[in-house]
């Protein structure tokens, strides 16, 4: 392996498939096959198990080549743990190719770039979580329930409750079968004793 891409998603909503386009097309034209690193976790905690894999590989001499689709995908924590990745991948000679943000990391100009991309990126973070504490305080204000609906409802976990209460009494398998529920739910609901 001399050539690498990490490709980062926050959710699992989300999908690598712009990302790994963008990386795909850079690296073809530099004749590369990168092996992929991929996770989806959020960028503003540093270490993450992927990234943690590649580092060591840069550090061993195995990536000289980095393809990430923008550099916020490498971490959004930042400018300090921005600059100090950037020049941990640069002290073990591994170039560093961003396919989207539009400018050479390695030209006289990349120390601001990469500080005021940095900076951006920590921003859209900051402002992506008061997005959020707004839409949730809006929600529960109008007396609704903040997160994803539950998947199962109080009749079904009394209806579990007393299948599990049966003589003879039934498996989880046969109560999730019965009610149509994922077994995790019901046994996470059963256990906490609400929905």
């Amino acid at each position: 392996m001399l050539s690498a891409a990490y490709i980062r998603v926050s959710s699992r909503g989300q999908h690598y498939d712009l990302q790994l386009h963008a990386i795909d097309a850079q690296a073809k034209l530099r004749g590369d096959s990168p092996q992929l690193f991929e996770e989806k976790r959020s960028g503003s905690q540093l270490a993450r198990p992927q990234l943690d894999q590649l580092r060591l590989a840069v550090k061993s001499g195995q990536v000289k080549r980095l393809y990430v689709f923008r550099l916020d995908r490498l971490t959004r924590s930042g400018i300090r743990d921005t600059f100090e990745l950037v020049e941990e991948l640069r002290a073990h000679g591994c170039e560093l190719i961003t396919c989207s943000d539009g400018f050479d990391l390695s030209g006289p100009l990349a120390e601001p770039l990469i500080a005021l991309m940095a900076w951006a990126a920590r921003m859209e973070n900051h402002a992506r979580r008061e997005r959020q504490a707004a839409a949730r305080e809006r929600v529960e204000a109008k007396g609704g329930e903040w997160g994803r609906p539950r998947r199962m409802t109080a009749a079904q976990l009394a209806k579990a409750r007393a299948m599990r209460g049966e003589e003879p009494p039934k498996s989880l398998r046969a109560i999730s079968v019965a009610l149509k529920l994922p077994l995790a739910t019901l046994a996470r609901a059963l256990k906490r004793g609400v929905p």
